[in-house]
Parts: structure tokens; sequence; C-alpha cells
């Protein structure tokens, strides 16, 4: 098997000797150049595209005598000391700056019967040239986006501001490990520095004022409570309601964490119904968020992004929710053979509810809710000298105020197998209030909430 390779600076391994003198000087040994970047690649021939892949290792060598400068007070260090993204980030800039690579010339080119090499140059003046010429167009190109961000923000479109610093430093992402001095209005500014910190600024001045402070839900509005939360921003020198401003609602859920995400209106309001709430705790709380996902553009490169957002201070409230729960008044019948049973199975009924907090009322009037419970037993068959007594049990939760069914039940035939017939009907209302309790609230909580 034939392995095939290429590579830039040093010859290739040949399986035969070839005469050195045969080969230029600078395929024996790199040059050295203080005047020049060199490039220096080769392929073996054996491959179809060799001509073009020697071409690209030698343009690969060059960039990488290119470095990419990281001053100490630049973004790039700020950013590495928060996301650790040098090294991604050089990576990325040496692939862009491979690219974008102009102003070299081919100083030579040589081939055997197995080789073929190229040797690449580029003037040190020329890429200072370029570069200076490149960067001093995404600065400007940046400073107009900076410009623009604080246009949209005096008009409440915090979003369109938060795009335009984000355009802005993309544009002059090449540029993060520099010093990148320059005039904004009449003071000297370094502007990636100045436009990162202005992303902050749009970020952490975000306030959110929820209506009600609290979350409360109860019975009469059916738990369910509709929030009004006004986006503003505040930084001390400007006051302004913010207009289509991504906003996430989330909350424990009984089906798991519910988000919604929302836009504000032209007054600065967004609004939530809260509902379905999972109170398996003491509190639950609604979070309300800015949504940074929103924020962002797809068509921003996320290699860039995700490091910049990240180390932003995301604004977000936390609204105490407060359940409430009804208050229930309890009728029960429970009789065994036509007796009346003092420990039936309402009994644990109100212990079920009472602990979900229910709260349990001596007068229908002031009950939310009204329980009526009826059970009863009746003979069954009896075999080898035990008797089977069957249970019959109806319940119905009923709202006071309009008499309507909220949620109803019952268990028919339950069976109870002992001794004799009595013991076997207590038997009986042991077992269905074992069952019932769980049952019974469960679906009521299902209902409810």
């Amino acid at each position: 098997m034939l392995l095939v390779a290429c590579k830039g600076r040093q010859g290739t391994v040949m399986n035969e000797p070839v005469a050195e003198v045969s080969r230029p000087a600078w395929v024996l040994a790199r040059p050295v150049d203080d005047l020049d970047y060199i490039g220096i690649g080769s392929c073996p021939k054996a491959r179809a595209d060799y001509q073009e892949s020697a071409k690209k290792n030698a343009l690969n060598d060059l960039a990488s005598e290119i470095s990419v400068r990281v001053e100490g007070n630049s973004l790039l260090s700020s950013l590495d000391s928060r996301t650790r993204f040098t090294e991604t980030y050089q990576s990325n800039i040496r692939t862009t700056s491979n690219e974008q690579l102009e102003g070299f010339e081919m100083v030579d080119s040589w081939q055997d019967a197995r080789e073929y090499w190229v040797y690449y140059r580029l003037d040190k003046s020329v890429h200072a040239r370029i570069k200076a010429e490149r960067k001093e167009k995404a600065l400007a190109i940046a400073r107009d986006g900076f410009g623009r961000a604080q246009e949209r923000l005096a008009a409440g479109d915090l979003k369109g501001a938060f795009d335009q610093d984000l355009r802005a430093l993309i544009a002059m992402k090449e540029y993060w490990g520099e010093n990148d001095q320059v005039t904004v209005g009449d003071r000297q500014v370094p502007l990636a520095n100045a436009i990162f910190a202005d992303l902050q600024r749009l970020t952490s001045s975000v306030r959110f004022a929820p209506l009600p402070e609290r979350c409360l839900l109860d019975y009469s509005d059916r738990f369910a409570r509709e929030m009004l939360i006004t986006a503003s921003f505040s930084d001390g020198t400007l006051a302004r309601r913010l207009v289509q401003l991504p906003v996430t609602f989330s909350w424990p859920g009984t089906s798991g964490r519910v988000s919604e995400s929302r836009g504000t209106d032209e007054e600065g309001h967004v609004r939530a119904t809260v509902k379905h709430v999972e109170m398996n705790g003491a509190t639950a709380d609604l979070l309300v968020r800015l949504n940074m996902d929103e924020m962002v553009s797809p068509e921003l490169d996320p290699v860039f992004v995700r490091p910049v957002v990240s180390s932003l201070t995301v604004p977000e409230v936390h609204v105490p929710i407060d359940l409430t729960m009804p208050r229930l008044h309890v009728t029960s019948n429970e009789t065994n053979l036509g007796q009346p049973v003092s420990a039936g199975i309402a009994i644990g009924i109100k212990e079920e509810l009472t602990a979900k907090g229910f709260r349990i009322v001596g007068r229908p009037a002031d009950a939310d809710l009204l329980l009526d419970l009826r059970a009863s037993t009746r003979e069954g068959g009896q075999s080898n000298g035990f008797f089977t007594t069957l249970l019959d049990v109806t319940w119905s939760f009923r709202d006071r105020r309009t008499n309507d069914v909220v949620v109803e039940g019952g268990r028919q035939g339950v069976k109870g197998i002992q001794l004799d017939h009595v013991k076997a009907g207590l038997d009986a209302y042991k077992k269905a209030g074992n069952d019932l309790r769980k049952e019974l609230v469960s679906s009521m909580l299902n209902t409810l909430l």
C-alpha cells in the first residue's frame, strides 16, 4: 500500500536517494529573511492535485509566521480570563487570515520525479500596509455600528441596540487582541472594549417590574394568574420603556418545567398566564428573564458571539408564587350493614387533603368546595367459614357557589373477607380507605391545578 501525504517546511523522505546537488538551496535549508514572511510547501506527485496541495501547504506555512498578537488590556485578554477563549480565537482567526492572504509572490518552484516544491514570500511592509488598511475599514464599520446602537437605545429598542453592538464587534473580530484606539465623540477609546462595555451596560440595566409583585393562585381564579411585566432600561442617565424585547417566563409545572417566550409591546409590557403550578416544596418562583437566544441574530458566527454573550449579566427577576388551596367542607354518610361507621373513609381523605394544603372548615357557608362522600356495605357470599362483604362508595366535589360538579367518582363492590360479615365490612372499608385517600386526592389536584 502506498501512503501519500503533503507537507510544508521539510523535505519528503525518499525510498531512493536523490543527489542533494540537484535541489535548490531553499529546499535543502529554510531561508532566513528579516524583510519577508516565508512559506515553503511540498507534495508527492502521486497525488493528482499535487501542485495545488503544495501551494496550499506553502501558504499555510507562510501564514503560520504571522503571529496573532494579544495585548494585555485587549478585549481578547478580558474574554480569555472569563472563558479561556484565546486558543479557539487564534485558530479561527488564523484560518480566516489564510483565506484572505494577499500581496504574496511565488519566488520559485522545484520538482523531480517524485516531489513538487513551492516557495512563497510576502514582504512584511506590504503585509503591514494591507493589514492597516483592512483594520481601518473594520474599525470604521465597528465605530458606525456602535453609534447606531446608541440611536436604537434612545428609541427604546434595546434588542436593536444589542444587535448593532454585536455586529460592530464581529466586524472587527480580527483585531480583538490588538490596540484599537479610535476617536468617539471627543475622546479616545479602545473600541472593542468600549463596545463590550456597552453590551454589559445594555443587559445589566434592564429592569423587570412585575404586577402583582407576588403571583397569588387560589380557587377563586381557578389557580391561574395573569402577570404583567414592565420592561425598562435605567442606567442613571437614561430611562426608557423597552419595546419588542424578548422575555422568557418559566415556572415549575405539574408536567415538568413550563417555559414561554414573548416580546414586549409598544408600552414595554408583556403578559403571561401562570397556571398548572407544581408545589412540591414550600415555595415556588416565577422566573422572568431576558431571552438571550432571541437577542442574537442567527447570522452571526457563534464561535465569536458565544464567549461575548456568556460573559454578560442576564437580567432576571424572581416572583414568588403563593398557592392557597380551597376551603373544604366534608359531609359523609358511611355505614356498615346499616350501622354507622366512626372511622371510615372520610377521615383518611381529610387527612390527605389537609396534608396537601386544603383547609377543612366546619360550616358549608365558609367553604369553597363541598365534598359529599357516601359509603355502604352489603353482604356477599360465604365459603369455608369465611364471609364476604361488598363496599360501594361514591363521592363528589361541588363548587359551593354554583353547585357545579368539579370532580366525582366511586368504587363498587370492594371486597372484605373475614370470619363474619361485620368484620368483613370493616375490612372492605380499610382496603378502600387506603386506596381512595391517594386516588381521590390525586384526581382532585389534577382537576384543580
